[in-house]
């Protein structure tokens, strides 16, 4: 699944991606903020949120799993924040791939969902932008592309990878940007 906010003038902002066993969509008020959409088959499980409150009242363990998973979805909020505002296009992308081989089983191809129209959404880049910076990555020996949509994604050197989304963090620590 997807999650995204269409802009006044058209352009598309997704929020997040939602992976097998992911709980996302809650909310305090009577309405939703994000549109969510389906990227591949997918089976949903709707609770009503007088149903979750109820379970959350009752059971000590459902209440913690709840705060649990709300802090854990301000992190990824947060953090999505900073890659946005602070990170060039070429640590966003590799904090994606960073991002989407943790969350996703470990395995030796990486296997993505959606479409690179989707990833530029998610990054605030344009298609050519990530097509090129996968292109160098591909390049540096730290990936290589399985099948021939090029979306199974073999990551070779995950070291690297890392190295190549936190150049932003490393050069912040030494040398404050000023003004």
């Amino acid at each position: 699944m997807r999650t995204y906010k269409l802009l006044s003038d058209g352009r598309r902002q997704i929020s997040a991606f939602h992976l097998p066993g992911d709980i996302f969509g809650l909310v305090n008020s009577g309405e939703h903020r994000f549109t969510a959409e389906a990227i591949v088959n997918t089976t949903v499980r709707l609770i009503k949120r007088h149903s979750r409150d109820a379970f959350a009242v009752s059971d000590p363990v459902v209440a913690a799993s709840l705060l649990t998973m709300t802090t854990s979805n301000l992190q990824h909020a947060e953090n999505h924040i900073l890659l946005l505002g602070r990170k060039n296009s070429m640590e966003r992308v590799a904090a994606f791939l960073v991002e989407m081989d943790k969350r996703m089983a470990l395995t030796t191809v990486l296997s993505l969902p959606m479409l690179r129209r989707d990833i530029a959404d998610y990054l605030g880049l344009t298609i050519e932008t990530v097509s090129r910076a996968l292109s160098r990555l591909h390049g540096a020996g730290v990936l290589n592309f399985d099948g021939t949509n090029r979306r199974e994604i073999k990551i070779l050197d995950r070291v690297r990878l890392q190295g190549f989304s936190r150049i932003c963090d490393r050069q912040w620590r030494r040398e404050p940007r000023l003004g």
